[in-house]
């Protein structure tokens, strides 16, 4: 169940996927990427979609490069381009699969940024990443290894079941492996 309902292409338009490869149409401009994701999203009314269209662009700081073909886009406006893709239809639950990776350490920041506005629209997301630094930015982890989960809990709190003074998310990524390590020696 997703959302309380079972998935299928009747609830497409409830979820947004921003794959860690962008899944661009590489001669289609940034506009009409979004256009056509938008539509296969359920997104109907041409002026409502143009209207949403040009809002993601303009939110993800593209305007000026909305019909230029996305080959001709560097790594980080790619990903732009994804994220815009993903939440052209305003899903209420969205799916981001490494979205910081490759980018620079401003357009990181940029990114967290929409994020963070998203959830206070009420969106919920969903992140998967490796990079500990990015898991410092959820509200709640839920920390795998080998497809299992080890830990769940707030950044601090899974930081703090470290017992250490100044552990971080890494540590305590290695604190519950070892703790997982133990159980099954037993």
């Amino acid at each position: 169940m997703v959302l309380g309902k079972t998935p299928s292409r009747q609830t497409a338009h409830l979820i947004g996927y921003m794959p860690q490869q962008a899944a661009l149409y590489a001669e289609l401009s940034v506009a009409q990427n979004i256009d056509f994701f938008g539509r296969i999203y359920g997104l109907r009314d041409k002026r409502r979609r143009s209207e949403r269209v040009d809002a993601v662009i303009r939110l993800i700081d593209l305007w000026p490069k909305r019909k230029t073909q996305v080959m001709k886009l560097s790594g980080g406006m790619k990903q732009r381009v994804s994220l815009a893709c993903a939440i052209v239809h305003n899903p209420p639950l969205l799916f981001l699969d490494e979205p910081t990776v490759g980018l620079d350490p401003e357009l990181r920041v940029t990114f967290w940024e929409h994020f963070a506005e998203l959830t206070r629209q009420g969106t919920t997301l969903i992140v998967s990443s490796h990079t500990m630094d990015d898991a410092a930015h959820c509200d709640r982890l839920a920390l795998m290894r080998d497809g299992n989960i080890i830990a769940q809990g707030t950044p601090k709190e899974l930081a703090r079941a470290t017992g250490k003074k100044e552990a971080n998310l890494e540590d305590a990524f290695l604190y519950f492996i070892k703790q997982e390590v133990k159980k099954n020696v037993r």
